[in-house]
């Protein structure tokens, strides 16, 4: 009986379908949160901060739109293109952290968050490259297995998403727990899928899905803990008197 059970369900049959789509949903979640500021604005030309801010823009949009490209090849079976271009995305992934963090470090020099506290605010950046840069880092580990490596690159790059959710026009007012929540839809995405395909949850869904839970819960009271204020201070000071 329960292999019969087992041979009727989906399995990674429509892996393909569900992946690309997904991927196809990011960029949509991207283009909504930044299409006024930056996309609609002419991108190279809309009136950012710095150039910092661009190059961090132009290349974090080359990634969304390489995932889809990556998923397309995979669904038209040109899996060789799509190992080629894998190894031009880690490399771009490893330029993606550095310059998240120096974007941030920018924002932090300048204050510009919205109203918070720039020294609490920091911790989310950072986080969000700390979590990207593991993710990938286990990723490119595990590129001959599939079905991980699939996974641990969607979850990747649904931690980049909160800065594209806070943004969204239907939400005026920014708010960080919300777009936390709204980036974590991805996840809950993809365990609905994994419990309907195979009726378990694969183990990168699983410990992924965990350390991206627990880093961005537990971030938001650190955030406001003494230690990391002096620490985000001292950076804040450090960063100013070199001119940054």
């Amino acid at each position: 009986m329960a292999g019969r059970s087992s041979s009727v369900l989906p399995g990674r049959r429509y892996d393909h379908i569900f992946f690309s789509a997904a991927a196809v949903l990011m960029l949509a979640t991207v283009f909504a949160g930044f299409a006024r500021t930056y996309y609609l604005a002419g991108v190279f030309h809309a009136p950012l901060p710095g150039l910092i801010i661009h190059v961090h823009g132009a290349v974090f949009s080359a990634w969304i739109l390489l995932l889809v490209a990556q998923a397309s090849l995979v669904s038209a079976g040109r899996l060789e293109i799509h190992r080629r271009l894998g190894m031009a995305g880690f490399v771009m992934a490893s330029v993606m952290v550095i310059l998240g963090i120096l974007a941030s470090t920018d924002s932090l020099v300048r204050a510009d968050v919205s109203g918070r506290d720039a020294r609490f605010f920091y911790i989310v950046p950072l986080t969000d490259m700390m979590i990207f840069a593991t993710l990938i880092f286990f990723a490119y580990r595990e590129r001959s297995d599939s079905a991980a490596h699939k996974r641990l690159i969607f979850l990747a790059t649904s931690a980049l998403l909160i800065a594209a959710t806070a943004r969204w026009p239907w939400f005026p007012h920014r708010s960080l727990l919300r777009a936390t929540l709204l980036s974590e839809c991805f996840l809950v995405i993809l365990i609905a899928y994994d419990l309907w395909s195979t009726h378990r949850l694969h183990r990168a869904t699983l410990w992924a899905g965990a350390f991206l839970v627990f880093v961005q819960q537990v971030r938001l009271p650190l955030g406001h803990t003494h230690a990391w204020l002096a620490f985000a201070g001292w950076i804040q000071s450090l960063a100013r008197s070199a001119g940054l």
